[in-house]
């Protein structure tokens, strides 16, 4: 973890790998300024990808007993600090349950809290650029790399979209993820059909569907690949379809699918999009949860306009 020791005030945690790049370390105080927060204190917690579940446990167990933490973002552990933590919170959001991750940790009086913001805040990200009536008057389709926390809430929030598409396709390497998310859908009560659940097993395979599309489709990068570590889930010599906007999950690392979509940006016409908003609503509702606030779009406007000019 970033911290061997914590201050003795109250402070805000963030669960990720490399905590310290991340533009929230400037943000964070900027936004305690205008929500009236009780700290301007963000601490790093950093976690290997290869984290044990004693590691997991010994620091939610971190969180619970110290009376000056008042809770905690988790990004790419959010489904591990599920597996082995879980019974440690006494409450749990349905979305937690359903999707076996957790991305908000906080505090109600001796109670912990945990809660699965990703469904809600992927949507408020889709919402930023996708047209309300897009699939309805393109046909057009979705193409999901990656089946973790951050796929399986973007499936998640296409299955509940009043404007849903026709299929929405779905990328794992391992066949355990892919049989996660099925049983995700599952429990929810997903339509069949929706969801289609393929194993890639390289690049190339991850390219022919994209490359199958229809024009207009939402292509994502939700593999964590360009952050966590380098590379794209896509060759270099991929051909996105014709006007499909390519989302990169991200806003920092490596980038490469993002500079791979770019790099068709003008011949194909596509709409590339990175993830600073993701990150602002992402952070903006675990914060609003940690501190019990509401936020109002209004609001969330500001926040976003305070955190551009530190990006």
């Amino acid at each position: 973890m970033t911290s061997d020791s914590t201050p003795a005030s109250d402070y805000m945690g963030f669960v990720g790998v490399t905590t310290g790049s991340s533009s929230i370390m400037k943000v964070f105080p900027l936004w305690a300024d205008i929500l009236g927060l009780p700290t301007r204190t963000l601490i790093g917690h950093d976690l290997p990808m290869d984290a044990t579940p004693q590691q997991y446990r010994a620091l939610v167990e971190q969180i619970r007993d110290d009376p000056h933490h008042r809770g905690a973002l988790v990004t790419t552990h959010k489904m591990n600090v599920y597996a082995a933590a879980s019974d440690l919170f006494e409450e749990l959001d349905p979305f937690a349950v359903s999707c076996s991750e957790i991305s908000s940790i906080a505090k109600r009086g001796t109670l912990l809290s945990g809660r699965a913001k990703d469904p809600i805040t992927v949507d408020l990200a889709l919402n930023d650029f996708l047209p309300a009536d897009h699939f309805a008057t393109t046909g057009a389709e979705v193409v999901i790399l990656g089946a973790g926390g951050s796929g399986t809430a973007l499936s998640w929030a296409l299955a509940e979209r009043a404007d849903a598409p026709a299929k929405v396709t779905v990328t794992a390497r391992d066949d355990a993820k892919l049989e996660h998310l099925r049983e995700v859908h599952r429990q929810h009560g997903t339509r069949d059909g929706l969801i289609e659940y393929v194993r890639t097993d390289s690049v190339e395979d991850a390219a022919a569907l994209v490359a199958a599309a229809p024009a207009g489709s939402l292509i994502v990068n939700a593999t964590g690949l360009g952050k966590d570590h380098p590379g794209s889930p896509l060759p270099d010599d991929v051909i996105f379809p014709q006007g499909a906007y390519a989302w990169e999950f991200n806003y920092r690392g490596s980038l490469e699918f993002l500079h791979q979509s770019r790099g068709q940006e003008a011949e194909r016409g596509l709409h590339v999009v990175d993830g600073w908003r993701y990150f602002i609503h992402g952070w903006s509702q675990v914060v609003a949860d940690v501190f019990e606030l509401t936020l109002t779009p209004e609001i969330v406007e500001q926040l976003a306009e305070a955190a551009e000019g530190v990006r």
